[in-house]
């Protein structure tokens, strides 16, 4: 009765009373660990369908990074872009990190004009360096903030860029909208991704209805598709 009472996993120190022939024998039982089953051969199920385990080992100069910055949810689709501008400037932001960060401006991103040099739609001469990326869309096309921030400008862009709103989204980011109908925001607002922040158009130099959008890096122009 002992062995059973310790298969049967009673306790740490159990007592048991037994009663042979008018004589009480009282029995002290060492604290054990878990019951675990065994087969003949003594081996548990888990050793047996496990075998041998190899040793892992990590080469001392080895890696492991926990940062959150790819960590993103559809929840919190600016979780990444602020996972990786809280932990640095955006100027420090490898390509394969920022690919996918920023949303889109419109509903149907149809390419019109690449970012880099071209030929000028205005003046028809070449090696026109082109600041951004333009959209085809017809004028009065809702233009959406490409992520959370604070609007730094909106009005007359004298270069070209007609009706301008600038969108700061930190550590050295910026988006800007270019050639709009007309504004929705004001300077100091805080928009959301997503958020309606103008209407296309074709002001300033422009050829026809378009947007013309930017992304710049610590006040430097920069492909916008690398962060789309």
């Amino acid at each position: 009765m002992a062995e059973f009472a310790a298969a049967s996993g009673v306790g740490q120190k159990a007592g048991i009373a037994l009663a042979a022939t008018g004589l009480a024998l009282t029995v002290t039982l060492p604290a054990t660990s878990p019951v675990v089953a065994t087969s003949e051969s003594g081996q548990s199920p888990s050793a047996m369908s496990l075998g041998a385990q190899p040793e892992i080992s990590a080469a001392a100069n080895a890696k492991i990074d926990f940062s959150r910055a790819s960590v993103a949810t559809k929840a919190d689709p600016d979780g990444k872009l602020k996972s990786l501008l809280s932990a640095q400037s955006a100027g420090s932001v490898s390509p394969a990190a920022s690919a996918g960060t920023l949303g889109s401006p419109l509903d149907q991103l149809i390419s019109a004009s690449p970012f880099g040099y071209r030929i000028s739609p205005i003046t028809g001469g070449a090696g026109e360096f082109h600041r951004g990326q333009d959209y085809a869309a017809q004028c009065g096309t809702s233009v959406y903030a490409a992520a959370s921030g604070t609007v730094t400008f909106v009005g007359w862009h004298p270069y070209g860029g007609g009706n301008r709103v600038v969108i700061d989204h930190g550590n050295g980011l910026e988006t800007t909208y270019n050639h709009l109908s007309s504004s929705r925001v004001q300077v100091g607002q805080q928009v959301s991704r997503g958020q309606i922040v103008a209407l296309s158009g074709t002001t300033g130099a422009s050829t026809g209805c378009h947007l013309h959008f930017e992304v710049m890096v610590n006040g430097e122009v920069v492909d916008p598709k690398g962060w789309l």
